[in-house]
């Protein structure tokens, strides 16, 4: 039940106050009771006996939209900690502020230089921004740059979280309003969706993606042929478990400029998963809401159509590390598959209004989906190149991305355990030398070659200049007490591996590796 306190509870007032709140509560015994105190004023000992005795009687007696003045005495006599009590919402108007934000509920707008208010669409969103802001605590303790939350506001009848970004631009402003900036923008934005995507996140914290999309898949079983119905649910149920982080509505306006800071908003869509699943939501954000009517990219990112497909295509590029028009397009196919799933099952779930329009995208979007289900038989994917923390830890995920690329090869037992050989003298010993006694990064390239049939594998860091080429072979028919410890670890790789090159260039020890199947 909620009641209502207003005006000033002193010891004057105190009694006729509570014998009304008593009438009110004379059948209530057992139900949970609200006191709504936006309209108190004052209230002194008399009217917190008042409360103490309800409280009594009514275990699950809260308080909420308490002014900072009344909750100040609330907090000093010790009832916050005894019953839940939540402060009154500053009120905002936004009436005439930027958006500079989209996100799935909601809409950021600036609202001076150091503060932009993310509003919530749903009137009842205290629960969300609840979410979001323990989403965000989780990320940023996960080491992904986010904004938290440092105030709750009502915004006319909805509710807005507030958040201090000194003159901050979202990515997409960047690129409409100084399009040169597209490349730094594409870099800064696959930097950091390959940090989200190492983020690997402790057990239960975040849901898993795959259940999401596998429910779309079977709301679209009765829309599509059975034959490609099966098929799509078989690929999506063959996407293996990835207990890394997925943001989930990864697009230009959720990443801000923040001074020389680049940060990620709207985090309230987290989850774990396999990344064919952000990449299909990032295809619908730049390409497939708005590809049968192209003024919807310009009215939601603030640039054309045009822009947005070659900022997509950059951005693939960039995230696989290649620019093999193949690899990209395969990776788009499959992320056309996703986001076609989601947008046909958008319209299927009544989120879309029913009109001549989007009935004729219904078609075109199902015809697409249709053929490229023929021509795919896997959702997964392999990028060209990781980056990671040069450490020895991280040497099971430099082997695994190579073996990635070895498993759609025929190569021999023998030449796989060169191979991983090889790859692991190298990579430790960036970690253990080239940032000594510090650390740094080190990427890693794989590439396929046809002519001769090969790998080629490129260790990339910024550490110390080191030609480990140049350095003198070990004498290795010396007896065992003669021999000087180390060294074999160069030794065995120049031997193992049919080419071994090195160059120092930008500022990097690049090495570059090649075996022949």
């Amino acid at each position: 039940m909620r009641l209502e306190l207003k005006g000033r509870i002193e010891s004057n007032s105190a009694g006729r106050v509570e014998q009304e709140l008593l009438t009110a509560l004379a059948d209530q015994k057992n139900e949970p009771v609200v006191l709504d105190a936006e309209n108190l004023e004052y209230i002194s000992s008399a009217g917190l006996r008042i409360l103490l005795r309800l409280r009594k009687t009514h275990p699950d007696l809260s308080i909420e939209n308490v002014s900072p003045e009344v909750y100040d005495i609330l907090e000093m006599t010790g009832f916050t900690e005894m019953m839940p009590v939540s402060r009154a919402f500053r009120k905002l108007s936004l009436d005439g502020c930027e958006a500079i934000g989209k996100g799935a509920k909601g809409t950021v707008y600036r609202y001076n230089d150091d503060t932009v208010v993310k509003l919530y669409e749903d009137k009842d969103a205290l629960e969300e921004i609840r979410h979001e802001r323990e989403m965000a605590r989780l990320a940023l303790i996960l080491g992904i740059p986010t904004a938290i939350s440092y105030d709750v506001v009502k915004v006319d009848d909805c509710y807005g979280s507030v958040f201090e970004l000194l003159n901050s631009r979202s990515f997409a402003h960047i690129i409409a309003e100084e399009p040169e900036k597209m490349d730094w923008c594409v870099r800064e934005y696959v930097d950091m969706l390959k940090k989200i995507h190492a983020t690997k996140v402790p057990e239960g914290k975040l849901s898993d993606i795959k259940d999401k999309v596998m429910q779309w898949t079977e709301i679209l079983r009765d829309a599509l042929p059975a034959e490609a119905a099966e098929k799509l649910i078989s690929l999506v149920r063959e996407v293996p478990y990835d207990p890394h982080m997925l943001h989930g509505d990864y697009h230009t306006k959720n990443i801000l400029l923040v001074g020389d800071e680049v940060l990620l908003i709207d985090m309230d869509t987290l989850s774990t998963g396999y990344p064919i699943f952000e990449f299909g939501l990032m295809f619908n954000a730049f390409r497939g809401f708005s590809e049968f009517d192209h003024p919807v990219i310009k009215a939601f990112q603030g640039f054309d159509f045009d822009t947005s497909q070659i900022f997509w295509h950059k951005v693939l590029a960039a995230y696989l590390g290649t620019d093999d028009e193949k690899m990209i397009q395969d990776l788009e196919n499959k992320a056309a598959i996703v986001g076609y799933s989601r947008l046909l099952c958008r319209v299927l779930q009544g989120k879309v209004e029913d009109t001549e329009q989007s009935r004729r995208e219904f078609e075109l979007r199902k015809e697409k989906l249709l053929r490229l289900l023929e021509t795919t038989d896997s959702l997964l994917f392999s990028c060209c190149e990781i980056e990671m923390d040069a450490v020895r830890g991280n040497l099971d995920e430099v082997i695994s991305f190579i073996e990635s690329f070895l498993d759609k090869t025929d190569c021999s037992p023998r030449i796989r355990m060169q191979i991983q050989l090889a790859a692991e003298e190298i990579f430790v010993n960036i970690a253990d030398y080239a940032y000594a006694p510090g650390t740094g990064k080190a990427a890693v390239r794989a590439e396929l070659s046809e002519e001769p049939s090969g790998i080629v594998i490129t260790f990339r860091d910024s550490g110390m200049p080191y030609d480990p080429t140049v350095r003198e072979d070990p004498d290795i028919t010396k007896p065992a007490e003669e021999r000087r410890i180390g060294g074999l670890g160069v030794y065995l790789t120049k031997k193992t591996m049919d080419e071994v090159s090195y160059e120092y260039k930008d500022g990097q020890n690049v090495l570059v590796l090649k075996k022949y199947f």
